[in-house]
Formats: structure tokens, C-alpha cells, sequence
């Protein structure tokens, strides 16, 4: 067997695997170049209706997407377990998402960008719940870690890239140029998806409700609760300097490029640690690597109002990357463990929804604490990584290594 076959085998990567990975980093990259964007284009545009620091409709904009993102997450995860259509859905979402991207191009207001950000959350909820649903599917147990960290990986690759690239752009051709790069990449994710995604077959659930019911209690367990927790925390831990794009740039002196760098920093970290700790998880058991991530985010997240550099703001950026990998492949692999078939999407919409709900709360909370203290969002966030810890020590089961119990 040569290396590569058994690399594939123990991460357990198959063509779907692959092929949904790919995928999603067009995705990655056409979303994330806004990260750098979004703050700067706020700033050129007249917002007569809300008389609010520039931070807090920074942050508003950036909430937007994560509610709305939440919001519908619920209703796309139930569709897509009644429909069986994974594959729809996620082009569907594309679709919307890149002609949301394109549409900022002739906006003049701030909220043209309040309703384009809805939209863009609404096409992201569509696809989420269905490529996790997907992604559970077509792996096994035993190298899900390492399955759901080559997705991840992907998707961050296209999270690294696309603040840098974001940055370059706007720099040398502008914003219009930005979006349509943005929608770019997020058209080449609907043509990744349209021919080498498929859907696997339906496995109907014992209890048949549970296909067709919209809301099912039963789904709602006390393990999976605690695991959207951790992801909640996740997000909104390492969204929160995006809101303060300008603050930061100010404090440390630095350009869009050089914020980009900094920012993209946990995503090279993330691409470097996301498949070895996702395997790690496979051997020794999902839930000490999500508790280790999580309180190695208490530290990585309240360094970030102390910095004094954009080297140093890089370097605690690199070590909230490492964080951020022990919660996110983990904590969607146990998820799936524990995941029924007919009930994928709902199921697995609890970590997605915390992820979109952080993304929209950190920023947010950013930019209203930011006004009293720079340094005051990343204390509290850091603080919150230890209780979700904590949550999670005493609620997730274990599926995997040598103390599963579930």
C-alpha cells in the first residue's frame, strides 16, 4: 500500500469526501474576501438611519448575516432530511450567496447592506446543514475526525486566502473589483458541487417522524446542545476582530493588507493542525481534544486587545488557529457519531446554528463593548471558551478512543 492509500484510508477520505472538500473552498475564499471588505466599504457609505459609531454598524452588518444565517438554518436542515436533496440545496445556497455578493456592487446605503448580508445568511443556511448531513453520510466512524478535518481544512484554506486576497485587491483595483472576485470563486463552488457531488441514498429512521417532523425534541440532546455550545464559542471568539478592522489598524499602525495577514493567520494554523488533531481525536476520543481547544482559547482570545504589533497580533492569531482546530473537526465528528439516520440535517444544524450565531454575537459584541474598552470583547471571550469547556466536560458523550460511552 503506498503512502498516499494509506494516508486516505486513515482519514478516511473517499471521492465524496474530496469532492465536497473542493467545493467548499470556493466557498471559503468567495465569503471570506468580505471579512476584509465589508468594514472599509461601511465606512464610504451615507447611513442616515442609524446614527451609531462606525464599530457597532460594523458589527450590526456582520450580525445580520449570522441571525439571519441561525434563523434559517432550522428550516433548511428539516428541508433537506424531508426532501433527501442535499445536493440542491447547497447550489441553491451558492446561487444566492454569489448574486448577493455581486449586488454590492450598485448598493448606496447602509441598509442595501443590512438586506444584501440577509440574503447571503439565508443562502449559507441552505448549504451548511446539507453538506454536514453529506459529509456524515459518506464517512465512518473510526476516521470521521480525520474526514471532518480534511472538509474543514479545505474550507479554511479558501478562509486563508480569501482575507489576503480581499486585501490585494482592494488595494490595487478597488471594491468593485473585490465582489466580483468574491462571486467568482463562489460560482466556481456551484460548478465543484454540480459535477462531482452526488446524494447518497435516504436511510429511513425507525421512528418515522422523525424524517417529516419539523420540530422533534428527541433530536435536541443534552450532548449536541453542549457541542453547539462549544461552537457558538468558537465563532464568536475568532469573528471578533473583524468588527474592529479600523480600531486595529489604527492601535498598531498598519494597512487592510496587513490586518488581512493578521487575520488570516488562524486559518494557516488551522490548515496545519485542523486533519492531525481531527485524527488525534479518532484514537484518543473526540471530547479532551474539544475541552484542550477550548481552553487554549481563553488565553489566545483576551492576548488579542493587548497586542502592540501587527508580528504579535499574527502570532496570537497562529495560536487561536491551533484553539480553534481542537473544537471544530472534533466536535462536528461526535456530532455525527451521535447523529440519526432521517435526522442528519436537523441534528447537525445545532453546531452549524452555534457557528452562525457566533460569527453574528462576537462581532457584535465587539463593537458595542469596544466602545467602552478595546480590550473588554476579548477578556469576556475568553472567559466564555472556559465555561463552554467546562459545559462540555460534563454533558458530550464519547463515541470514539478508549473511554467511549456512547
Amino acid at each position: 500500500m503506498s503512502v498516499l492509500e494509506e494516508l486516505k484510508r486513515k482519514l478516511g477520505i473517499n471521492r465524496a469526501v474530496l469532492a465536497l472538500s473542493v467545493a467548499r473552498l470556493g466557498d471559503g475564499i468567495g465569503n471570506s474576501i468580505l471579512i476584509i471588505v465589508i468594514p472599509l466599504y461601511v465606512a464610504r457609505l451615507p447611513s442616515p438611519w442609524f446614527h451609531l459609531p462606525q464599530s457597532v454598524l460594523v458589527g450590526l452588518l456582520i450580525a445580520a448575516f449570522g441571525l439571519v444565517n441561525t434563523a434559517a438554518q432550522p428550516l433548511a436542515g428539516t428541508l433537506s432530511d424531508r426532501t433527501g436533496r442535499r445536493k440542491a440545496f447547497i447550489v441553491w445556497g451558492l446561487v444566492i450567496m454569489g448574486a448577493a455578493t455581486l449586488a454590492f456592487i450598485p448598493a448606496t446605503r447602509y441598509r442595501d447592506l443590512l438586506l444584501i448580508r440577509a440574503l447571503q445568511g439565508i443562502g449559507f443556511a441552505c448549504t451548511i446543514p446539507a453538506s454536514m448531513a453529506i459529509m456524515t453520510a459518506v464517512t465512518e466512524r473510526a476516521t470521521r475526525g480525520g474526514s471532518m478535518g480534511v472538509f474543514t481544512t479545505f474550507r479554511m484554506i479558501g478562509f486563508a486566502i480569501g482575507p489576503l486576497l480581499g486585501g490585494l485587491v482592494l488595494v490595487h483595483l478597488g471594491f468593485e473589483a473585490a465582489f466580483l472576485v468574491g462571486a467568482g470563486f463562489l460560482a466556481a463552488g456551484i460548478v465543484a458541487v454540480q459535477l462531482w457531488v452526488e446524494d447518497p441514498p435516504r436511510e429511513e429512521d425507525e421512528a418515522a417522524g422523525r424524517t417529516t417532523a419539523f420540530f422533534d425534541r428527541s433530536l435536541l440532546t443534552p450532548g449536541l446542545l453542549s457541542l453547539g455550545g462549544a461552537t457558538f464559542v468558537m465563532a464568536a471568539t475568532i469573528a471578533m476582530m473583524s468588527t474592529l478592522e479600523n480600531e486595529f489598524n489604527a492601535r498598531l499602525a498598519q494597512t487592510a493588507l496587513g490586518f488581512g495577514v493578521a487575520f488570516s493567520a488562524l486559518t494557516v494554523s488551522r490548515l496545519l493542525f485542523q486533519v492531525p488533531l481531527g485524527s488525534l481525536s479518532d484514537r484518543i476520543g473526540r471530547k479532551p481534544v474539544i475541552i484542550a481547544g477550548l481552553v487554549l482559547l481563553m488565553p489566545t482570545t483576551a492576548l488579542l486587545g493587548l497586542v502592540g504589533s501587527t508580528l504579535q497580533l499574527t502570532a496570537v492569531r497562529l495560536a487561536q488557529g491551533v484553539a480553534s482546530a481542537g473544537v471544530a473537526a472534533p466536535a462536528f465528528a461526535l456530532a455525527g457519531d451521535v447523529s440519526v439516520a432521517g435526522g442528519e440535517g436537523r441534528q447537525l444544524s445545532i453546531l452549524t446554528m452555534g457557528f452562525g450565531l457566533g460569527i453574528a454575537v462576537g462581532p457584535l459584541l465587539a463593537g458595542f463593548l469596544a466602545v467602552v474598552s478595546f480590550e473588554a470583547p476579548f477578556l469576556i471571550g475568553g472567559g466564555l471558551a472556559l465555561v463552554a469547556a467546562w459545559i462540555v466536560y460534563l454533558y458530550a458523550p464519547e463515541t470514539s478512543g478508549e473511554n467511549a460511552n456512547a
